[in-house]
């Protein structure tokens, strides 16, 4: 069966994600720099997209409600950890830019190709740019220099 997104040359014709909540709102949470407990200050959302839902064919970004907190002991600002789900500052999950990087360096794809790839069978969207930083960010292309894994999968 041919994949009803194949030809689509704009971003905002893909099909929408599903989303999918998670908290990490709390009132409370021990300070990094001293572990006294700090209040929260301020909440917020993000997003980050995640590998695609196979059945239904859609994308899945990952709406996530989280903390900042201020802590009244050594007055350090801070927001709740969240660097089990994806790096700092970034768009995707760990999962995403471990598979990315794989489809790289270990199948050897070229990034237009790596980008089509993981959209067709992951539904999830990298522009090869950023596949590029990524490879690039993680080393020379060889597995080696690349720690994180995505055990079994597609294998």
């Amino acid at each position: 069966m041919p994949d009803p997104t194949e030809g689509i040359t704009d971003v905002n014709d893909l099909p929408a994600p599903q989303v999918v909540a998670y908290n990490r709102d709390h009132q409370q949470t021990p300070c990094p720099r001293c572990e006294q407990p700090a209040s929260r200050h301020k909440s917020g959302k993000r997003t980050l997209h995640d590998l695609g839902n196979l059945d239904t064919g859609h994308p899945v970004d990952l709406l996530v409600a989280y903390s900042s907190h201020h802590c009244g002991y050594c007055k350090k600002h801070f927001n709740i950890d969240l660097t089990d789900l994806a790096p700092p500052g970034s768009h995707y999950t760990h999962r995403v830019i471990d598979l990315a990087v794989r489809v790289v360096v270990e199948d050897g794809l070229p990034y237009r190709s790596a980008s089509w790839h993981l959209w067709r069978d992951h539904r999830v969207f990298v522009p090869f740019g950023t596949l590029q930083n990524w490879v690039e960010a993680a080393g020379k292309k060889g597995p080696e220099l690349y720690p994180r894994r995505v055990s079994g999968l597609g294998a």
